[in-house]
């Protein structure tokens, strides 16, 4: 007959049975905090610039922006590649490809311009950068309103591109296209005469473009050329 528990091996029992939890709740949250702290796979994060230059041309337009990154995870995150996008837009213009690295906002011809190259951005820190982005082919030709603009990158530990931020590109402030110059993106009302600027100026460019699409400009290229219908590969 097997004896019954006693009151005393009951509440040891339970002493036992209490201790192994305690045991491993706290190995969970060991574990769980240092992976939060040290493995956690964090995103990138980015704001609306209040500012960026701007020059347009019946040939490309350039785009440059300064831009605030920050990894909130403990991992560094490499960066492989940046592309603008305009998604409310034609399907037939082509996005701004990131172009150079540039040491300032202010475009210059004593500024420092580098080719543009993967970069690392550490864990739980934030660093400002300037991109340069630019449409070859005439693939856009900004007129004087708001655009809808869409950031993405390409990140080492992650497949195809991945958007980062969408903004409002005003670019109704590109008073004067062709001039490389900055200008404000914040929603600040022009002058009149600021805006028939504008206007006439990104006008005469759309004139410009075409002018360079007419059919005789277009007999004139060199028909073994296939540069001309060859979009940027990415």
């Amino acid at each position: 007959m097997v004896p019954l528990m006693t009151a005393a091996d009951q509440a040891a029992s339970s002493s036992l049975t209490g201790a192994g939890v305690v045991s491993t709740c706290a190995l969970l949250f060991t574990v769980a905090s240092f992976w939060w702290l040290n493995a956690r796979q964090g995103r990138l994060k980015t704001w609306e610039p209040h500012a960026f230059a701007a020059i347009v041309h019946s040939s490309s337009t350039r785009l440059r922006l300064p831009l605030v990154l920050h990894n909130t995870g403990p991992k560094p995150i490499v960066v492989q590649d940046l592309i603008l996008t305009f998604p409310d837009e034609p399907a037939s213009h082509l996005p701004l490809l990131w172009v150079s690295s540039p040491s300032r906002l202010q475009p210059g011809p004593d500024e420092d311009a580098k080719l543009p190259a993967g970069f690392v951005a550490p864990g739980r820190e934030a660093q400002q950068l300037f991109i340069e982005f630019e449409a070859p082919f005439s693939g856009l030709l900004p007129e004087a309103r708001d655009y809808k603009v869409q950031l993405q990158a390409r990140v080492g530990h992650r497949k195809g591109w991945r958007r980062l931020l969408t903004f409002t590109l005003r670019a109704a402030n590109i008073i004067d296209p062709d001039r490389y110059t900055v200008y404000n993106n914040a929603p600040v009302e022009l002058t009149k005469e600021d805006q028939k600027r504008a206007d006439a100026a990104l006008l005469e460019l759309l004139r410009e473009q075409g002018d360079n699409s007419s059919p005789d400009s277009g007999r004139q290229r060199n028909p073994s050329n296939g540069d001309d219908d060859a979009g940027p590969s990415r």
